[in-house]
């Protein structure tokens, strides 16, 4: 039994020119040339390894992320996304997004990009005041930020996102206001806008920058949410933002508790077995060089494990309750196997605070709910 929910291909990159002091990702400052053919086959090989999980479906969005994908070369990014039209059927109008970095040496391929198959840019921003973008340790500028957005349009890119943070070293929300004002300025058709948190394993985390006040990071975030709405980015997701149409499909999957293949250092996936119905969720190896050393080897490579079912609550519902949209009560079931009393008594003391609201058949956060989601959440942790 095939299962009908959509499938995305998630591919990471793991190289960067320098390590950003806020950044967890899995990232690794490139020490010379990039080793572009070897990790694409490395991607591929990964790929043929998982399409059994996958046979008869149809990826509907790809997106790379990073590190920065953008320092590799156009010639290897059409490698890639041929490679992978040989090995899996991608849908004809599939969303296909890369990571980008503003920087000139990224910016002066976005025309290759698009050639090579790319649809969709997120261009990596953060703030358009230069000494922000220092104390962040970004290795671009303000110049190159706006130059980023229309370098994009000239090369063909209708659709592309620009990422941008609040909450930073000292910033007023005067500034944040102005960053946004720049970004809607420069009419990109999405706009990713979320707080500086100080996350473990980080630089940040261990010499802790002086942080804004709570007052003052709730009056940026109140303030530039009201400017992107009046403006026509209409706020979908807790961090996302976007036109009429320009929502991200890919990070929609993700959220709506869909199917993504995970490839490349430290890529997670998440496949339902519709028979059962289970989740098995897939990781990779982190280091770069240990993910090329057992390229093609599975039990070397990475591991997977499926989700026990008392998790899946909870895993459902930290992805559906970060939409305004919400979830269908029907589609907790078709996603989970479980039926909907597996959420109580969680679910009716949440409706009865008024952080949850049961209409037409759709669950969603109320206002309360959606600006205390964690604590939402909590109620649900098992």
């Amino acid at each position: 039994m095939v299962s009908t929910l959509p499938l995305g291909l998630y591919i990471h990159m793991p190289w960067c020119v320098r390590k950003c002091p806020y950044c967890d990702f899995n990232s690794h400052a490139a020490d010379g040339a990039l080793p572009e053919r070897e990790y694409v086959n490395a991607l591929l090989l990964d790929l043929e390894q998982q399409t059994p999980l996958v046979a008869g479906r149809t990826v509907e969005t790809i997106f790379i992320g990073g590190g920065t994908p953008s320092l590799f070369s156009p010639d290897a990014i059409r490698d890639l996304l041929e490679g992978i039209r040989s090995r899996l059927t991608v849908a004809a109008a599939a969303e296909i997004t890369m990571e980008a970095n503003p920087g000139t040496a990224e910016i002066g391929k976005f025309e290759g990009f698009r050639e090579a198959g790319i649809n969709r840019l997120s261009i990596g921003i953060q703030s358009f005041h230069d000494a922000h973008l220092k104390k962040l340790g970004r290795i671009h500028d303000r110049r190159e930020a706006g130059l980023a957005a229309g370098i994009a349009r000239e090369a063909g890119f209708e659709n592309f996102n620009l990422d941008l943070m609040f909450g930073l070293p000292d910033q007023t929300v005067d500034e944040a206001l102005a960053d946004i004002r720049t970004a809607i300025g420069l009419n990109p058709t999405h706009i990713s806008f979320y707080q500086l948190t100080l996350e473990p394993n980080t630089v940040f985390h261990k010499f802790p920058p002086r942080l804004p006040e709570d007052d003052r990071i709730w009056a940026m975030q109140q303030s530039c949410q009201a400017l992107l709405a009046d403006h026509g980015y209409r706020q979908y997701e807790v961090s996302a933002y976007a036109r009429e149409g320009y929502r991200c499909r890919h990070n929609l999957n993700y959220w709506r508790f869909g199917d993504y293949l995970g490839i490349g250092a430290g890529a997670h996936g998440k496949i339902t077995n519709a028979a059962e119905p289970a989740v098995t969720r897939t990781w990779k190896i982190k280091h770069p060089q240990h993910y090329l050393e057992f390229a093609g080897r599975p039990d070397r490579q990475g591991g997977r494990a499926v989700v026990p079912r008392e998790d899946l609550p909870f895993e459902f519902l930290m992805n559906h309750l970060r939409l305004r949209e919400g979830f269908a009560e029907a589609a907790f079931g078709e996603n989970t196997g479980l039926p909907l009393a597996a959420l109580e008594p969680a679910l009716s003391e949440c409706v009865a605070a008024d952080w949850l609201e049961r209409r037409d058949g759709i669950i969603r956060c109320t206002d309360t709910g959606w600006n205390f989601l964690d604590n939402v959440l909590q109620r649900f942790l098992n």
